[in-house]
């Protein structure tokens, strides 16, 4: 796929103007939910990014914090110091004079609170910060599990036209059980990465990188080329396109004009981990696919956002040898649908919605609809038929509960139709790396989120996460549309198909986290999980009680809430 991208980064690069330059805020909910906490409580939606679509441009959230300074929201000391905060991380582009430190180290390291090292100059700009993560913990009846992550993130400008990011770690980690019981289930990899290898007793040893640039073709145009995740969505989940698989090659165009954003990316993801069973495998070239996505957001109004979304996923065709890249696909404004109808494409391609609405400066409701494939007329019938596939989220955000400042609540509900996101193989399936494009589960389930956030002090952080969730899961010779790794084709019937169907199970998982930020970005954390399973096959229930406590710089707090 690079060589059809590199002619199009040289015509463009060739072609750039002197327009200032930003690289994104990695993807963090505890960083993101305080961007989308002021954003509902302006009233109004943030004029340099649409929510919907992540990551941000630090620049853009710079910009955003500086106005929302001059419109005087703070209610509490602890609103002043998030919005310091995320002013201080992003303090190459914003008017904040606080981010000096008054002590620096060895006065050379830390002159600012947020830099390990920096240079800050007409031509370049250069920002350098280690990143760990260590934690211990107990799963109760089970191994004691640990985090032991290392690295460095760097990112910065070259003439205040190309962006440059990267993020390079090593990790050894043992997970809780339940985590080891979802990779031995035929997957073999570990959720949200890629190649691994046996660390000691149950344990992995994984390298983590990503990196991209980023420039603007226009005031209005940015592009960007690399590894990295993205997110659809102002959800807990997202149907559309989540951060819960590993990292991707992409090439990104975003344009914001007017109330109008539209973001269009080519990706390219890798259809199986053969043999990635503790990296013992021989030189093995992972078979590659491709996905095309396009999303049209407009703001209606200042507090209503609507988008609209269609992606394709290509590989290879049973009836073909080798991978081929559909150019087609490189078209940004064509309808998708189109392409595949015109051409005979076996490809797998979706379409659907997402909606924001901000009232009251307190709510936020959101939604999302995802069409996989469908028939009206089979619809209408309620008869079950199985390509009936579709997925649909709803969601509410309430911020200041009651009038209690900091205290934010969220409610949302996530529903999957069997077979959705699942194709004839894996090449059109929606995954990348034998992991969900979309929802950790699959398809074939309903799901109800609680999310409470609580800040009482500054540096203090309190969240709590209550997650239920039924659905129908496969057995090794039965395909009940839970699996989307499994062809449709070897589907059980073509009728009466429902939302469950299959191995009955039940899933209970609640968390509470306690956070305490002892200088910028250094966290100190305790984190208690309760997760229970109850399958109709008694052998795959699990109980798990899992406590941990943990530091870290930089980094975000790795969960796996499935």
């Amino acid at each position: 796929m690079i060589k059809f991208f590199l002619p199009v980064l040289v015509v463009v690069l060739s072609a750039i103007n002197v327009f200032g330059q930003a690289t994104n805020a990695p993807l963090d909910p505890d960083y993101y939910h305080l961007i989308q906490r002021y954003e509902i409580k302006s009233g109004s939606f943030a004029p340099g990014f649409h929510s919907n679509v992540k990551p941000y441009l630090r620049s853009d959230i710079a910009e955003y914090v500086d106005t929302l300074y001059q419109e005087d929201i703070s209610d509490s000391r602890v609103d002043d110091f998030n919005l310091q905060y995320l002013a201080n991380d992003n303090w190459e582009f914003s008017e904040s004079d606080q981010n000096d430190s008054k002590k620096p180290l060895f006065k050379a390291l830390y002159r600012k609170q947020s830099d390990l090292f920096y240079v800050d100059s007409k031509d370049f700009d250069l920002h350098v910060s280690p990143v760990f993560h260590f934690g211990y913990g107990i799963d109760k009846g089970e191994d004691n599990i640990f985090t032991n992550s290392r690295g460095l993130v760097i990112r910065g400008m070259i003439s205040k036209k190309v962006g440059f990011y990267t993020y390079l770690v090593e990790n050894q980690m043992r997970f809780p059980s339940y985590v080891r019981a979802w990779m031995n289930d035929d997957r073999y990899v570990v959720p949200g990465e890629g190649f691994w290898k046996d660390f000691k007793d149950n344990g992995v040893d994984f390298f983590t990188a990503r990196g991209y640039i980023s420039f603007d073709a226009a005031k209005f145009i940015n592009f960007q080329f690399g590894h990295d995740k993205q997110f659809i969505g102002n959800g807990y989940r997202s149907l559309i396109l989540s951060d819960f698989s590993n990292n991707h090659l992409f090439l990104k165009i975003n344009t914001n004009v007017w109330r109008l954003h539209y973001s269009f990316m080519v990706s390219e993801m890798r259809a199986d981990a053969p043999g990635n069973i503790g990296g013992s495998f021989s030189s093995v070239d992972f078979p590659k696919k491709y996905m095309a996505f396009h999303r049209l957001g407009i703001n209606i109004t200042d507090q209503l956002n609507l988008g609209v979304f269609e992606s394709v996923i290509f590989g290879q065709h049973e009836d073909s040898v080798g991978t081929s890249f559909e150019l087609d696909y490189l078209n940004p404004i064509i309808f998708y649908r189109a392409i595949e109808q015109s051409g005979g494409s076996q490809d797998n391609a979706l379409l659907g919605a997402d909606i924001t609405w901000n009232f009251l400066k307190r709510f936020s409701l959101y939604g999302q609809l995802v069409f996989d494939e469908f028939l009206l007329e089979e619809v209408q019938s309620g008869d079950g038929w199985w390509g009936n596939k579709f997925s649909y989220q709803m969601g509410l955000k309430y911020i200041d509960v009651f009038g209690i400042n900091n205290l934010d609540l969220q409610l949302e509900g996530n529903f999957s139709r069997p077979y959705t996101y699942a194709h004839e193989t894996n090449y059109t399936s929606y995954s990348h790396y034998k992991q969900a494009l979309a929802h950790p589960l699959g398809a074939n389930f309903k799901e109800f989120v609680a999310l409470a956030h609580y800040q009482p002090h500054p540096r203090l952080r309190l969240s709590a996460k209550l997650i239920t969730a039924k659905y129908g899961a496969d057995t090794d010779s039965t395909n009940w549309g839970a699996d989307i790794l499994k062809s449709y084709n070897t589907r059980e019937m073509d009728f009466n198909n429902e939302i469950g169907q299959g191995v009955s199970t039940d899933l209970f998982y609640f968390d509470f986290t306690a956070s305490y930020q002892l200088r910028h970005n250094l966290f100190i954390e305790f984190n208690q999980v309760f997760r229970n399973l109850k399958s109709e096959i008694p052998a795959r229930n699990l109980d798990n009680t899992v406590s941990s406590f943990s530091i870290r710089l930089n980094i975000p707090r790795r969960e796996h809430v499935f």
